[in-house]
Protein backbone atom coordinates (compact mmCIF):
# COMPACT_ATOMS: atom_id res chain seq x y z
CA UNK A 1 0.00 0.00 0.00
CA UNK A 2 1.47 4.18 -0.90
CA UNK A 3 2.33 5.39 1.87
CA UNK A 4 0.34 8.84 2.67
CA UNK A 5 3.15 11.07 1.77
CA UNK A 6 3.46 9.22 -1.78
CA UNK A 7 -0.52 9.30 -2.03
CA UNK A 8 0.04 13.01 -1.40
CA UNK A 9 2.60 13.60 -3.80
CA UNK A 10 0.62 11.82 -6.25
CA UNK A 11 -2.40 13.64 -5.51
CA UNK A 12 -0.54 16.59 -6.10
CA UNK A 13 0.03 15.96 -9.32
CA UNK A 14 -2.97 14.97 -10.46
CA UNK A 15 -4.53 18.14 -9.36
CA UNK A 16 -2.30 20.19 -11.24
CA UNK A 17 -3.06 17.91 -14.66
CA UNK A 18 -6.58 18.98 -14.10
CA UNK A 19 -6.09 22.30 -13.40
CA UNK A 20 -3.75 22.93 -16.76
CA UNK A 21 -7.80 21.27 -18.35
CA UNK A 22 -10.28 23.21 -19.58
CA UNK A 23 -13.69 22.94 -17.60
CA UNK A 24 -16.46 21.13 -18.87
CA UNK A 25 -18.69 22.90 -17.68
CA UNK A 26 -19.83 26.57 -16.94
CA UNK A 27 -19.70 27.88 -13.30
CA UNK A 28 -17.97 27.19 -10.35
CA UNK A 29 -18.48 24.89 -7.89
CA UNK A 30 -18.16 27.66 -5.20
CA UNK A 31 -20.51 29.73 -7.09
CA UNK A 32 -22.89 26.28 -6.89
CA UNK A 33 -22.32 26.34 -3.36
CA UNK A 34 -23.17 30.08 -2.65
CA UNK A 35 -26.62 29.66 -4.78
CA UNK A 36 -27.37 26.93 -2.17
CA UNK A 37 -26.65 28.16 1.03
CA UNK A 38 -23.87 26.66 1.97
CA UNK A 39 -20.71 28.82 3.22
CA UNK A 40 -17.35 28.21 2.52
CA UNK A 41 -16.51 27.09 5.91
CA UNK A 42 -19.56 24.23 5.53
CA UNK A 43 -17.16 22.85 2.28
CA UNK A 44 -14.52 22.87 3.96
CA UNK A 45 -15.94 20.69 7.30
CA UNK A 46 -17.12 18.30 4.06
CA UNK A 47 -14.16 18.51 3.04
CA UNK A 48 -13.08 17.07 6.08
CA UNK A 49 -15.42 14.64 6.64
CA UNK A 50 -14.62 13.20 3.03
CA UNK A 51 -11.20 12.75 3.89
CA UNK A 52 -11.95 11.04 6.62
CA UNK A 53 -14.10 8.86 5.05
CA UNK A 54 -11.57 7.53 2.91
CA UNK A 55 -9.16 7.24 5.74
CA UNK A 56 -6.89 9.92 5.30
CA UNK A 57 -5.07 12.11 7.06
CA UNK A 58 -6.67 15.40 7.74
CA UNK A 59 -3.99 17.36 5.76
CA UNK A 60 -5.40 15.63 2.54
CA UNK A 61 -8.89 17.95 3.52
CA UNK A 62 -7.31 20.78 1.59
CA UNK A 63 -6.57 18.57 -1.62
CA UNK A 64 -10.27 16.78 -1.56
CA UNK A 65 -11.48 21.04 -1.42
CA UNK A 66 -9.61 21.49 -4.96
CA UNK A 67 -10.76 18.45 -6.10
CA UNK A 68 -14.50 19.27 -5.58
CA UNK A 69 -13.60 22.57 -7.39
CA UNK A 70 -11.97 20.66 -10.04
CA UNK A 71 -14.53 17.45 -10.84
CA UNK A 72 -16.20 19.93 -13.74
CA UNK A 73 -12.43 18.93 -15.40
CA UNK A 74 -14.00 14.75 -14.97
CA UNK A 75 -15.89 13.41 -18.12
CA UNK A 76 -18.36 10.84 -16.69
CA UNK A 77 -20.85 8.50 -18.04
CA UNK A 78 -23.04 6.85 -16.38
CA UNK A 79 -25.05 3.20 -17.79
CA UNK A 80 -27.97 2.19 -17.04
CA UNK A 81 -28.43 -1.64 -17.58
CA UNK A 82 -30.92 -3.89 -15.28
CA UNK A 83 -31.68 -2.61 -12.48
CA UNK A 84 -34.36 -0.58 -10.76
CA UNK A 85 -32.76 2.68 -10.58
CA UNK A 86 -32.48 2.50 -6.87
CA UNK A 87 -28.62 3.36 -6.83
CA UNK A 88 -29.67 6.95 -9.07
CA UNK A 89 -31.74 7.41 -6.59
CA UNK A 90 -30.10 7.30 -3.53
CA UNK A 91 -27.33 10.07 -4.99
CA UNK A 92 -29.85 12.05 -6.12
CA UNK A 93 -33.00 11.79 -4.86
CA UNK A 94 -33.01 14.37 -1.49
CA UNK A 95 -35.07 16.70 0.01
CA UNK A 96 -32.75 19.26 0.16
CA UNK A 97 -29.23 19.28 -1.78
CA UNK A 98 -26.22 18.46 0.07
CA UNK A 99 -22.40 19.02 -1.29
CA UNK A 100 -21.99 15.40 -2.24
CA UNK A 101 -25.29 16.12 -4.58
CA UNK A 102 -24.48 19.52 -6.01
CA UNK A 103 -20.48 18.15 -6.72
CA UNK A 104 -22.36 14.76 -8.45
CA UNK A 105 -24.12 17.36 -10.42
CA UNK A 106 -20.83 19.40 -11.17
CA UNK A 107 -19.07 16.66 -12.97
CA UNK A 108 -19.24 16.59 -16.20
CA UNK A 109 -21.94 14.25 -16.38
CA UNK A 110 -21.78 13.04 -20.37
CA UNK A 111 -24.57 10.88 -20.72
CA UNK A 112 -27.34 9.51 -17.44
CA UNK A 113 -30.71 8.46 -19.10
CA UNK A 114 -32.82 8.66 -15.74
CA UNK A 115 -31.44 12.58 -15.87
CA UNK A 116 -30.54 13.58 -18.99
CA UNK A 117 -33.20 15.71 -21.43
CA UNK A 118 -31.97 14.19 -24.33
CA UNK A 119 -34.12 10.87 -25.97
CA UNK A 120 -33.79 8.32 -28.73
CA UNK A 121 -31.30 9.17 -31.21
CA UNK A 122 -30.16 12.07 -29.75
CA UNK A 123 -29.32 10.59 -26.76
CA UNK A 124 -27.16 7.49 -28.67
CA UNK A 125 -25.62 10.17 -30.52
CA UNK A 126 -24.65 12.23 -27.17
CA UNK A 127 -22.81 8.91 -25.89
CA UNK A 128 -20.77 8.54 -29.15
CA UNK A 129 -19.46 12.00 -29.19
CA UNK A 130 -18.81 12.07 -25.31
CA UNK A 131 -16.71 8.41 -26.30
CA UNK A 132 -14.87 9.96 -29.27
CA UNK A 133 -14.32 13.12 -28.00
CA UNK A 134 -12.49 11.77 -24.32
CA UNK A 135 -11.35 8.82 -25.67
CA UNK A 136 -9.39 6.77 -22.62
CA UNK A 137 -10.00 9.78 -20.18
CA UNK A 138 -13.82 9.45 -18.91
CA UNK A 139 -14.85 7.75 -15.80
CA UNK A 140 -17.29 5.20 -16.47
CA UNK A 141 -20.51 4.44 -13.92
CA UNK A 142 -22.22 1.18 -14.36
CA UNK A 143 -25.57 0.39 -12.66
CA UNK A 144 -27.76 -2.85 -12.82
CA UNK A 145 -26.48 -6.42 -14.15
CA UNK A 146 -25.83 -7.78 -17.51
CA UNK A 147 -28.02 -10.09 -18.70
CA UNK A 148 -26.27 -12.54 -20.87
CA UNK A 149 -28.73 -15.41 -21.85
CA UNK A 150 -29.80 -15.80 -25.48
CA UNK A 151 -27.31 -13.20 -26.36
CA UNK A 152 -28.09 -10.74 -24.08
CA UNK A 153 -31.42 -9.97 -25.81
CA UNK A 154 -33.15 -9.93 -22.60
CA UNK A 155 -31.76 -6.09 -22.26
CA UNK A 156 -31.77 -4.04 -25.58
CA UNK A 157 -30.90 -0.05 -25.35
CA UNK A 158 -31.46 2.66 -27.55
CA UNK A 159 -32.95 3.20 -31.23
CA UNK A 160 -30.30 0.84 -32.38
CA UNK A 161 -31.64 -1.87 -29.65
CA UNK A 162 -28.12 -2.76 -28.29
CA UNK A 163 -27.50 -5.51 -26.10
CA UNK A 164 -26.53 -4.09 -22.58
CA UNK A 165 -23.73 -6.85 -23.07
CA UNK A 166 -22.20 -5.23 -26.21
CA UNK A 167 -22.74 -1.54 -24.99
CA UNK A 168 -20.95 -2.36 -21.51
CA UNK A 169 -18.08 -4.05 -23.23
CA UNK A 170 -17.95 -0.60 -25.92
CA UNK A 171 -18.04 1.85 -23.45
CA UNK A 172 -15.82 0.02 -20.65
CA UNK A 173 -12.87 -0.45 -23.25
CA UNK A 174 -11.99 2.98 -23.67
CA UNK A 175 -12.71 4.07 -19.93
CA UNK A 176 -9.99 5.42 -17.49
CA UNK A 177 -12.09 3.36 -15.12
CA UNK A 178 -15.01 1.80 -14.11
CA UNK A 179 -17.49 1.62 -11.42
CA UNK A 180 -19.78 -0.67 -10.69
CA UNK A 181 -22.34 1.17 -9.07
CA UNK A 182 -24.49 -0.92 -6.55
CA UNK A 183 -24.85 -4.84 -5.55
CA UNK A 184 -26.09 -5.52 -9.04
CA UNK A 185 -23.53 -4.35 -11.35
CA UNK A 186 -21.50 -5.33 -8.70
CA UNK A 187 -22.16 -9.06 -8.44
CA UNK A 188 -25.13 -9.96 -10.43
CA UNK A 189 -28.40 -8.57 -7.56
CA UNK A 190 -31.49 -9.68 -7.45
CA UNK A 191 -31.29 -10.39 -11.20
CA UNK A 192 -29.01 -13.34 -10.91
CA UNK A 193 -30.33 -14.85 -8.07
CA UNK A 194 -31.70 -18.56 -8.64
CA UNK A 195 -33.01 -19.27 -11.07
CA UNK A 196 -31.41 -16.42 -13.17
CA UNK A 197 -33.63 -17.20 -16.62
CA UNK A 198 -31.71 -13.89 -18.39
CA UNK A 199 -27.97 -14.97 -17.53
CA UNK A 200 -27.87 -12.15 -15.62
CA UNK A 201 -23.78 -11.23 -14.68
CA UNK A 202 -21.60 -8.24 -12.53
CA UNK A 203 -20.30 -6.06 -14.59
CA UNK A 204 -16.50 -7.35 -13.79
CA UNK A 205 -17.32 -10.96 -15.45
CA UNK A 206 -18.22 -9.20 -18.27
CA UNK A 207 -15.55 -6.56 -19.22
CA UNK A 208 -11.82 -7.59 -19.54
CA UNK A 209 -11.37 -4.87 -17.33
CA UNK A 210 -10.50 -4.07 -13.75
CA UNK A 211 -13.92 -2.69 -11.56
CA UNK A 212 -14.41 -0.79 -8.21
CA UNK A 213 -17.64 -2.40 -7.17
CA UNK A 214 -19.38 0.14 -4.86
CA UNK A 215 -21.90 -2.00 -3.51
CA UNK A 216 -25.37 -1.80 -1.95
CA UNK A 217 -29.00 -2.27 -2.71
CA UNK A 218 -28.94 0.83 -2.46
CA UNK A 219 -25.26 2.13 -1.88
CA UNK A 220 -24.99 4.98 0.58
CA UNK A 221 -24.10 8.24 -1.62
CA UNK A 222 -21.50 8.81 0.60
CA UNK A 223 -19.61 6.06 -0.93
CA UNK A 224 -20.41 6.73 -4.65
CA UNK A 225 -19.22 10.08 -4.05
CA UNK A 226 -16.20 8.87 -2.38
CA UNK A 227 -15.28 6.66 -4.70
CA UNK A 228 -15.66 9.39 -7.41
CA UNK A 229 -13.38 11.76 -5.29
CA UNK A 230 -10.45 9.37 -4.53
CA UNK A 231 -10.31 9.04 -8.25
CA UNK A 232 -10.44 12.56 -9.12
CA UNK A 233 -7.66 13.10 -6.98
CA UNK A 234 -5.45 10.33 -7.66
CA UNK A 235 -6.62 8.91 -10.98
CA UNK A 236 -6.59 5.56 -9.87
CA UNK A 237 -8.65 3.27 -8.16
CA UNK A 238 -8.58 2.77 -3.88
CA UNK A 239 -7.20 0.09 -2.04
CA UNK A 240 -9.86 -2.93 -2.39
CA UNK A 241 -10.68 -5.74 -0.84
CA UNK A 242 -11.04 -9.59 -2.23
CA UNK A 243 -14.61 -8.68 -3.85
CA UNK A 244 -12.78 -5.45 -5.16
CA UNK A 245 -15.14 -2.91 -2.72
CA UNK A 246 -12.67 0.33 -1.39
CA UNK A 247 -11.63 -0.73 2.10
CA UNK A 248 -12.49 2.52 3.53
CA UNK A 249 -16.08 2.02 2.90
CA UNK A 250 -16.30 -2.24 3.31
CA UNK A 251 -13.34 -3.07 5.83
CA UNK A 252 -15.65 -3.53 8.67
CA UNK A 253 -18.22 -5.73 9.67
CA UNK A 254 -21.70 -3.82 9.90
CA UNK A 255 -22.27 -5.98 13.27
CA UNK A 256 -18.87 -4.38 14.62
CA UNK A 257 -20.26 -0.36 14.56
CA UNK A 258 -23.54 -1.15 15.62
CA UNK A 259 -25.41 0.11 18.46
CA UNK A 260 -27.07 -2.83 19.44
CA UNK A 261 -23.87 -4.35 19.39
CA UNK A 262 -23.63 -3.97 23.45
CA UNK A 263 -26.92 -6.16 23.46
CA UNK A 264 -25.83 -8.86 21.21
CA UNK A 265 -23.09 -9.04 23.57
CA UNK A 266 -25.58 -9.24 26.96
CA UNK A 267 -27.53 -11.77 25.43
CA UNK A 268 -30.47 -9.36 24.95
CA UNK A 269 -32.24 -10.06 21.46
CA UNK A 270 -35.76 -8.96 19.68
CA UNK A 271 -37.71 -12.24 19.79
CA UNK A 272 -40.70 -10.59 17.63
CA UNK A 273 -41.30 -7.40 15.94
CA UNK A 274 -43.34 -4.87 18.11
CA UNK A 275 -42.34 -6.77 21.34
CA UNK A 276 -41.04 -4.85 24.30
CA UNK A 277 -37.36 -5.70 23.39
CA UNK A 278 -37.77 -4.21 20.40
CA UNK A 279 -38.91 -0.97 22.00
CA UNK A 280 -36.01 -1.36 24.19
CA UNK A 281 -33.41 -1.46 21.12
CA UNK A 282 -31.65 -4.90 21.60
CA UNK A 283 -30.71 -6.62 18.70
CA UNK A 284 -32.06 -8.18 16.00
CA UNK A 285 -29.41 -10.87 15.02
CA UNK A 286 -33.06 -13.48 15.97
CA UNK A 287 -34.74 -11.61 13.51
CA UNK A 288 -32.53 -12.57 10.67
CA UNK A 289 -29.91 -9.47 11.16
CA UNK A 290 -27.11 -10.45 8.60
CA UNK A 291 -24.91 -7.54 10.29
CA UNK A 292 -22.53 -10.58 11.75
CA UNK A 293 -21.64 -11.50 8.01
CA UNK A 294 -21.63 -7.95 6.46
CA UNK A 295 -19.40 -5.95 5.32
CA UNK A 296 -19.81 -2.36 5.26
CA UNK A 297 -20.11 1.29 6.90
CA UNK A 298 -23.99 2.09 7.02
CA UNK A 299 -24.09 2.24 11.08
CA UNK A 300 -21.42 4.81 10.77
CA UNK A 301 -22.84 6.32 7.56
CA UNK A 302 -26.27 6.15 8.02
CA UNK A 303 -28.57 7.41 5.05
CA UNK A 304 -31.22 10.70 4.94
CA UNK A 305 -27.97 12.89 5.77
CA UNK A 306 -26.71 10.51 8.13
CA UNK A 307 -29.81 10.26 10.06
CA UNK A 308 -30.52 6.69 9.85
CA UNK A 309 -30.08 3.32 8.94
CA UNK A 310 -32.23 -0.25 8.84
CA UNK A 311 -31.47 -1.69 12.09
CA UNK A 312 -31.57 1.78 13.73
CA UNK A 313 -35.23 2.16 12.59
CA UNK A 314 -35.98 -1.79 13.41
CA UNK A 315 -35.12 -4.14 10.77
CA UNK A 316 -31.93 -6.13 10.41
CA UNK A 317 -29.44 -5.71 7.92
CA UNK A 318 -30.23 -7.83 4.63
CA UNK A 319 -26.64 -8.40 4.15
CA UNK A 320 -27.27 -6.53 0.88
CA UNK A 321 -23.10 -5.34 -0.17
CA UNK A 322 -22.60 -8.99 -0.29
CA UNK A 323 -22.37 -11.17 -3.09
CA UNK A 324 -25.31 -13.54 -3.77
CA UNK A 325 -27.42 -11.65 -1.03
CA UNK A 326 -30.75 -12.71 -2.36
CA UNK A 327 -29.75 -16.26 -2.33
CA UNK A 328 -27.08 -16.74 0.23
CA UNK A 329 -28.67 -14.58 3.37
CA UNK A 330 -32.39 -15.07 2.48
CA UNK A 331 -34.58 -15.90 5.08
CA UNK A 332 -33.98 -12.08 5.30
CA UNK A 333 -35.97 -12.19 8.80
CA UNK A 334 -34.73 -16.01 10.36
CA UNK A 335 -31.68 -16.38 11.15
CA UNK A 336 -28.90 -17.25 9.07
CA UNK A 337 -26.91 -19.43 11.98
CA UNK A 338 -29.21 -22.33 11.05
CA UNK A 339 -27.48 -22.78 8.10
CA UNK A 340 -24.26 -25.46 8.94
CA UNK A 341 -22.67 -24.19 5.97
CA UNK A 342 -22.06 -20.76 7.51
CA UNK A 343 -20.26 -22.60 10.58
CA UNK A 344 -22.69 -20.67 12.88
CA UNK A 345 -24.94 -23.74 14.06
CA UNK A 346 -25.14 -21.74 17.78
CA UNK A 347 -27.83 -20.23 19.12
CA UNK A 348 -28.13 -16.71 19.47
CA UNK A 349 -28.45 -16.78 23.44
CA UNK A 350 -25.11 -18.97 23.37
CA UNK A 351 -23.36 -16.39 20.88
CA UNK A 352 -24.30 -13.62 23.03
CA UNK A 353 -23.33 -15.56 26.43
CA UNK A 354 -19.91 -16.33 25.08
CA UNK A 355 -18.99 -13.17 23.97
CA UNK A 356 -20.03 -11.48 27.29
CA UNK A 357 -17.50 -14.27 28.81
CA UNK A 358 -14.82 -13.20 26.36
CA UNK A 359 -15.32 -9.47 27.13
CA UNK A 360 -15.37 -10.40 30.72
CA UNK A 361 -11.76 -12.06 30.24
CA UNK A 362 -10.89 -8.87 28.84
CA UNK A 363 -12.18 -6.74 31.21
CA UNK A 364 -10.39 -9.05 33.81
CA UNK A 365 -6.99 -8.86 31.60
CA UNK A 366 -6.91 -5.40 31.31
CA UNK A 367 -7.28 -4.92 35.01
CA UNK A 368 -4.45 -7.28 36.22
CA UNK A 369 -1.89 -5.77 33.29
CA UNK A 370 -2.95 -2.44 35.07
CA UNK A 371 -2.28 -3.54 38.37
CA UNK A 372 0.84 -4.90 37.07
CA UNK A 373 1.88 -1.96 35.46
CA UNK A 374 0.91 0.52 38.22
CA UNK A 375 3.40 -2.01 40.79
CA UNK A 376 6.29 -1.31 37.76
CA UNK A 377 5.87 2.19 38.30
CA UNK A 378 6.20 2.42 41.69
Amino acid sequence: MDSHAALFELGQKRLAELRNTKPLREGSFQKKLEQNGFTRRDFMIWSATITSLLALPLPFSTMVAEAAELSDRVPLIWLSLAECTGCSESLVRSTTPDISTLLFEHVSLEYQEVLMAAAGDQAEENLDNAMKAYKGQYLLAAEGAVPTANNGTFLTIGSQAETGVSLIKRVAADAAAVICVGTCSSFGGVQAARPNPTGAKSVGTVIDRPVVNVAGCPPNPANITGTLMYFIMFGRLPALDIFNRPKWAYGARVHDNCERRGHFDAGEFVTQFGDDNAKQGYCLFKMGCKGPYTYNNCPTERFNAHTSWPVLAGHGCIGCSEPDFWDDMADFEKPLSRQPVHGLDATADTIGAVILGVTAVGIGAHAVSSIFAKKVEE
